[in-house]
């Protein structure tokens, strides 16, 4: 099983590894692929839940600011 850090690390290294100005798209397109992918494993509800609270932490963050 793979870890936070290894994950992170992985990440990281698919960043580096891109363009400055390619980064956000490859984010975004992770985020989104992520969430298929919670779609197929543990259903539609988990997924949903797990997708509105990364934009209340997004929200959250952005009024912090």
């Amino acid at each position: 099983m793979i870890t936070p850090i290894e994950t992170a690390a992985l990440v990281a290294g698919a960043l580096a590894n891109r363009p400055v100005d390619a980064r956000g798209l490859f984010l975004r397109e992770l985020l989104a692929h992520a969430a298929a992918g919670l779609v197929v494993i543990e259903g539609e509800a988990e997924a949903s839940e797990a997708v509105y609270r990364l934009a209340d932490a997004v929200v959250a963050r952005g009024s912090a600011r």
